[in-house]
């Protein structure tokens, strides 16, 4: 299970994941998927640390997920419980990811996005839609639409509910649950199946 991560992450990389791992001591599980988080970083009751990351994140989403919650890691570390995605994580977190910002580990049209959204990282990588729709062209599941690809007024199916789409707020997407008639706001790179509307 050592290197296990391995597989997960691009070649160039595993150096200095290899090295960030000795230096933090952490267990790294490796996850089925969750709906509600790439990853996370936790003290075990026997005190020890681990970080998990889901295992159907492509390579450049992998890395990415476990720099974050190695960052949480060491932040954790340096400054003990402070404010989760606060500005003592995002200077770490900037930093961690410093070496990985190459063409030889990310390809050429993601660094320029990877660059801007590490100047003020957020909580999740996926609030930043530009970035998170260019990760996810390695990994788009097939058959399905980005929400924003569905047209405005169509049917489509996420977590087995029926939704309808509607307008366009500023950074979401307005959408209508079919069972309890209430409106939810989709981030517009969530991953949808489009319902035959004929």
């Amino acid at each position: 299970m050592k290197n296990e991560y391995q597989k997960y992450i691009p070649e160039e990389a595993i150096p200095i994941v290899q090295y960030l791992i000795e230096q933090h001591h952490f267990v790294l599980k490796i996850v089925n998927q969750r709906q509600t988080k790439h990853g996370d970083f936790r003290k075990l009751p026997d005190g020890r640390f681990q970080i998990t990351v889901n295992n159907n994140l492509n390579q450049y989403q992998f890395l990415l997920t476990l720099i974050h919650e190695i960052a949480h890691h060491v932040t954790y570390q340096k400054f003990g419980r402070v404010q989760p995605h606060g500005n003592q994580w995002k200077t770490i977190f900037q930093h961690l990811m410093l070496p990985f910002l190459q063409p030889e580990i990310y390809p050429n049209h993601i660094l320029p996005l990877l660059a801007n959204y590490l100047k003020k990282p957020r909580a999740s990588t996926d609030a930043d839609v530009r970035l998170s729709l260019a990760m996810k062209e390695y990994s788009k599941e097939t058959g399905k639409n980005y929400i924003f690809e569905v047209p405005n007024g169509s049917l489509f199916l996420f977590k087995n509910l029926v939704y309808k789409r509607g307008n366009r707020r500023r950074t979401r997407i307005e959408c209508l649950n079919a069972k309890n008639g209430r409106i939810y706001l989709f981030n517009q790179n969530v991953e949808v199946t489009l319902i035959d509307n004929e």
